[in-house]
């Protein structure tokens, strides 16, 4: 009897392509260049044929256009979004995908802001809501293993479909159409943003860094943050608990005068190019996943130098390598926290040959004081993975990460309470959820409170709270963007129960109701409202 995956490799996968050969007008956005006329016919986009300075001036205009006039962080009110999205930001009528078609000192054109509203989100995706793609990811986890035949043949549209998303190696791509090796190389030639003025230099902000563990082989896709240096070279900015950083220090420890291969891929469709930002398992490929996403598998291209393989529909790729017994001040850099990040000590990048297409489009993004896309991006990832966090705890109703909360500073949790101490242990849960255990403060809170108000949160908060009681400090890992803990990736996080007390739980007096109007003298009010003339 066969294992699920040996079902999948054996059966499913060419069952799926088969699939894929009777849906071909069905595929997703073959590259980014699709994506953006789709963007322009929708009204979600703007050309600007003005020739504007990437040094700052870009950052500029994205603030003006990109930020929500109707969101200041602090304002301290619950906000619903667009198309019945809650907790976000509703962006004004001039929130544009913006294409920069002259950036000085450049012949590339620039892409940014191109995520940065939920409507766009939704067009990256190919779905009128999030909970589309939530709702997929929840009808493969609840696959069970097959215990007989027809539970099999019932399995099989999901395992066939699921055999079509693994990435295909083809011999060349788009991403080759121009190609150049060492002396040749000028990163320069791309209009990289500097974007705020204590910046250290021009930042790359929207790499796919590819690289491999040097034990066992697997691929890896991160999203980090590129310092140039000069024309062949840039900084890495491997974060202590990143999956980057840790290929690095395991190559380093079997040698450390050696170096390892990296890849850049910059600008590919939407689900691969925000691949690399995805929270998934280490032993899941992000390209595999991608192809889920895309509802279309990722076609990978062999690299000219190494053994790497990119998106053989990426703008442009960088390719080189890291030595591991190389480290350069990086920074600083005005961060998503809305601090710049200071210096410190990163791993260097050498870039060794440049691919891109021709008339490439070079994809960026601006990240500063919330909201920017990032939120956008961050929101799209927390509603889509929601069904995972429920799967491994059923008893989490909902979750929501204010754009004050820049991700890792904030989580408020809704749980059906089902025992005493409860609360306590889904904090524990979730300071032990992958990046998720960077939240600085979890408020757990009861289901039938909407955590997407954040007004109703806070009243409900501060009126369920006995602080010495109901607060909790624990000591963790904390990121690396992180300047006020007391020492580089580690410092404390608070958790604060904000549920009703029971009196298993030590609370010996009468919880009070909370003030409603009864229903019936409602419904007297709705049936004379006309005639008070208010």
């Amino acid at each position: 009897m066969l294992e699920p995956l040996q079902f999948v490799l054996e059966f499913a996968v060419p069952v799926g392509w088969w699939l894929r050969g009777l849906r071909e007008e069905e595929l997703a956005y073959r590259d980014l260049r699709e994506f953006v006329k789709k963007l322009e016919r929708e009204g979600e986009l703007k050309r600007v044929r003005t020739e504007v300075d990437p040094n700052l001036e870009i950052t500029e205009i994205v603030q003006r256009v990109g930020r929500d006039a109707g969101h200041e962080p602090g304002g301290g009110r619950g906000l619903r979004g667009q198309s019945g999205h809650p907790g976000m930001a509703v962006p004004h009528e001039g929130n544009f995908a913006l294409l920069f078609e002259k950036p000085r000192g450049s012949r590339v054109p620039l892409l940014v802001n191109t995520f940065g509203s939920v409507r766009r989100m939704c067009l990256a995706f190919e779905v009128s809501e999030l909970d589309e793609v939530a709702a997929r990811i929840r009808g493969f986890l609840d696959m069970q293993s097959p215990a007989g035949l027809f539970d099999k043949i019932k399995m099989l549209p999901k395992l066939a479909e699921l055999g079509s998303f693994f990435p295909k190696t083809v011999k060349t791509g788009d991403c080759k159409d121009v190609r150049r090796h060492g002396n040749d190389v000028n990163l320069f030639d791309f209009p990289i943003l500097k974007c705020w003025p204590q910046d250290g230099g021009r930042f790359i902000t929207f790499p796919l860094v590819f690289t491999r563990n040097p034990e066992t082989g697997k691929r890896n896709v991160g999203m980090y943050r590129m310092q140039l240096y000069d024309e062949r070279t840039t900084g890495m900015h491997w974060q202590t608990q990143k999956h980057g950083a840790e290929h690095f220090r395991r190559a380093r420890a079997a040698n450390p005068e050696g170096r390892i291969p990296v890849a850049v891929a910059i600008g590919a469709d939407p689900a691969t190019a925000l691949a690399g930002m995805l929270p998934i398992p280490p032993d899941l490929d992000e390209m595999m996943f991608a192809g889920f996403l895309r509802r279309d598998p990722v076609e990978m291209v062999p690299c000219e130098t190494n053994d790497l393989e990119v998106p053989a529909n990426a703008e442009i790729v960088l390719e080189g390598y890291v030595n591991l017994n190389e480290m350069r001040t990086e920074g600083p850099f005005g961060d998503h926290t809305g601090f710049y990040s200071l210096e410190g000590e990163f791993p260097v990048f050498h870039v060794e040959c440049v691919t891109h297409r021709k008339d490439p489009i070079y994809l960026t993004t601006v990240v500063g004081p919330p909201p920017q896309e990032d939120f956008y991006m961050g929101y799209a990832v927390e509603r889509v993975f929601l069904p995972v966090m429920k799967m491994q705890y059923p008893e989490i109703v909902d979750v929501a990460m204010p754009a004050e909360g820049i991700f890792h500073n904030l989580m408020i949790v809704a749980i059906r309470k089902s025992y005493p101490g409860h609360a306590r242990k889904i904090m524990n849960a979730i300071w032990s959820l992958g990046q998720a255990m960077f939240t600085k403060v979890i408020v757990v809170v009861d289901h039938d409170v909407d955590i997407h108000n954040f007004s109703e949160v806070v009243w409900k908060t501060l009126c369920a709270l006995d602080p010495e009681r109901d607060v909790q400090f624990v000591f963790g890992p904390t990121d690396t963007l992180d300047h006020a803990a007391r020492i580089h990736d580690y410092g404390s996080k608070m958790g604060i129960d904000a549920t009703r007390k029971w009196a298993s739980e030590g609370f010996t007096r009468p919880w009070p109701d909370e003030i409603r109007m009864d229903g019936l003298t409602k419904a007297k009010i709705d049936a004379i409202w006309k005639s008070l003339g208010l």
